[in-house]
């Protein structure tokens, strides 16, 4: 028993290292500190995701609409232009729509104050993140 585990084991770590040796997704070459706003961009989009679901949890559109309009095309609006010319523009369309998708939220939120609706908006703009991190990946120069 332990040696069938073991060699399960062993062929899920080689599947996973031939996976990880296939990565297609384009390559966008940043400056440590483009990569640096980059990946704090993300992670404000993850934590508002949270917040927002969280916020869905208790029927609290106020919360919603809050933090929704905080990842807005305002919050976008303060890329450098440095940083704007190194990401492809496929890169920055789809960064665009994300921006454009918690706008959206934010003012349904305030005038419907419909959760499922939230919810529904929340799905669609998460799989334009998905859709961004399956096409690339972010490397520093």
């Amino acid at each position: 028993m332990k040696k069938l585990a073991f060699m399960l084991a062993a062929l899920v770590m080689h599947n996973a290292h031939a996976i990880a040796e296939e990565d297609t997704r384009k390559i966008i070459q940043l400056s440590p500190s483009h990569r640096a706003i980059v990946l704090t961009e993300m992670r404000q989009f993850l934590a508002g995701l949270q917040q927002i679901s969280q916020a869905l949890s208790s029927d609290d559109m106020e919360t919603v609409t809050r933090v929704a309009r905080s990842l807005g095309t305002t919050m976008s609006q303060h890329m450098p232009t440095g940083l704007k010319q190194a990401l492809p523009q496929d890169f920055r369309k789809l960064g665009h729509s994300v921006h454009s998708s918690f706008d959206q939220i934010a003012l349904d939120a305030e005038s419907l104050g419909d959760g499922s609706h939230t919810l529904s908006q929340l799905a669609q703009t998460i799989s334009g993140c998905v859709s961004c991190h399956s096409r690339y990946q972010i490397r520093v120069e």
